[in-house]
């Protein structure tokens, strides 16, 4: 399972899951629903993206889910064994070793993978991408096509 927001989708995010999905018969992308964060895209929007995405891709192993639940209950609901999680740096280890460990503390029998970012994405991030969007900056070489066309429809709406 590779969980996240995903607001928006990068090509960053999509790197982690296209390697991930390499190693497993099947990789959930899991979409939080309700994360502590400001949020531009909806849920629905944000799966839906990820589908399209996925599907442009050909990635066959690969679905995309909604959860709602504590990650480690949603990863049990669906009999799964693994969290893929990217790095791109100290601060991401950081948050993803104390995340790791509260999984661990909860459910000992599902492990925690950390893939490395690529350097050309190291940079990245869907906040910041945000941003500058917002400020009229170009991400275009960041992100998936249909997720710069979403991107840019919900700023100049």
């Amino acid at each position: 399972m590779y969980p996240g927001s995903f607001d928006p989708l990068t090509h960053g995010h999509l790197d982690i899951a296209r390697r991930a999905a390499q190693h497993f018969d099947t990789l959930i992308i899991a979409v939080y629903a309700h994360p502590a964060k400001n949020l531009l895209f909806t849920a629905e929007e944000r799966v839906s993206l990820w589908q399209e995405v996925i599907a442009s891709e050909g990635m066959s192993n690969v679905r995309v889910e909604k959860f709602t639940a504590l990650l480690v209950d949603y990863v049990r609901s669906v009999a799964g064994q693994v969290i893929i999680k990217g790095l791109r740096s100290p601060n991401d280890f950081e948050a993803e070793f104390q995340q790791g460990l509260m999984n661990r503390k909860l459910a000992p029998e599902i492990e925690t993978f950390c893939l490395l970012t690529n350097l050309e994405q190291l940079f990245v991030s869907s906040s910041l991408l945000k941003e500058v969007a917002r400020l009229g900056g170009d991400v275009t070489d960041m992100l998936p096509p249909v997720v710069m066309k979403a991107l840019q429809h919900k700023l100049n709406s």
